[in-house]
């Protein structure tokens, strides 16, 4: 399969403009059938936080993508800003080689140092589609920084993983770091598409990656709108899970303990809540 990531420059808030600058580059493209096309984070508005602006009440943003799935007779995951019955979503939509729609993902981790979750509910499940010869599981963005959401995409079968996201160039070395790291501890194929330009708080330098089961960079986009390409197969991600059985050795029956006190509380009051230890 051909992993295709299309590094953008999106325009702030418009969406037919993004649209039209997406068709343009695939135009000038030859894309294989059954190959898989991986765009940004919120493509087509940018990381914004107004909903009430750039949400999709309708299915603007999925008719498009949809549409690009049955032209290039290709799979398709894009990130879609949408209304449903529970509020706004930040989400990666999957639609297959048919035009049709498979799922969507819902970002399980909004950035909170942006007030993200203010704006867009998160999501609470890890999904994995069926992607030609893969087992692919979606993410968003800030979702890189938790390796246990990808374990347990794997516990569920993935052998490609998606990173779709708009990551700034303050912290562009942790997204490359990350995404090896992602590939290496899971076995797996990573595809980490990020947009570059600028939006009104952020500069965004692309470096989009594809890495492969062992942790070798296949392709790396620089700062400029382009077509990332690799080559993937999913008999490589299994004759290394079988060469090297990392992913066999795991335990799951061990114990953590302290030797620098007692748990106040053991139980932690909210998700994400660290423990607070009593100090002897």
């Amino acid at each position: 399969m051909d992993l295709i990531g299309i590094q953008t420059d999106i325009a702030w808030e418009e969406r037919g403009t993004n649209f039209a600058r997406v068709r343009e580059m695939l135009a000038a493209a030859h894309i294989a059938p059954g190959s898989l096309l991986v765009l940004p984070e919120l493509f087509a508005v940018g990381f914004s936080l107004d909903p009430g602006k750039v949400a999709d009440r309708g299915r603007e943003t999925e008719l498009f993508l949809l549409d690009l799935a049955q032209q290039y007779q290709s799979h398709v995951v894009g990130g879609v800003a949408r209304h449903d019955e529970s509020g706004a979503a930040n989400e990666a939509l999957v639609a297959d080689p048919e035009g049709r729609r498979v799922g969507s993902y819902r970002k399980l981790h909004p950035f909170s140092l942006a007030g993200e979750g203010e704006s867009y509910a998160a999501g609470g499940e890890v999904k994995v589609f069926r992607c030609g010869e893969f087992a692919m599981a979606p993410t968003i963005c800030y979702d890189l920084r938790f390796p246990e959401l990808y374990r347990r995409a794997v516990d569920l079968g993935a052998e490609l993983l998606v990173v779709i996201a708009n990551w700034p160039s303050m912290r562009i070395d942790h997204w490359m770091t990350l995404l090896k790291a992602r590939a290496i501890e899971n076995q797996a194929y990573v595809i980490g598409v990020n947009r570059v330009g600028q939006d009104p708080q952020h500069s965004y330098p692309g470096k989009s990656l594809i890495v492969d089961p062992r942790g070798q960079i296949l392709a790396e986009g620089g700062s400029d709108p382009m077509l990332l390409r690799a080559s993937a197969h999913a008999r490589v991600v299994a004759d290394w899970r079988l060469a090297f059985p990392a992913l066999a050795d795991r335990r799951n029956d061990w114990r953590a303990t302290t030797e620098t006190g007692e748990m106040d509380d053991p139980a932690p009051k909210y998700p994400g809540e660290v423990p607070v230890w009593r100090r002897p």
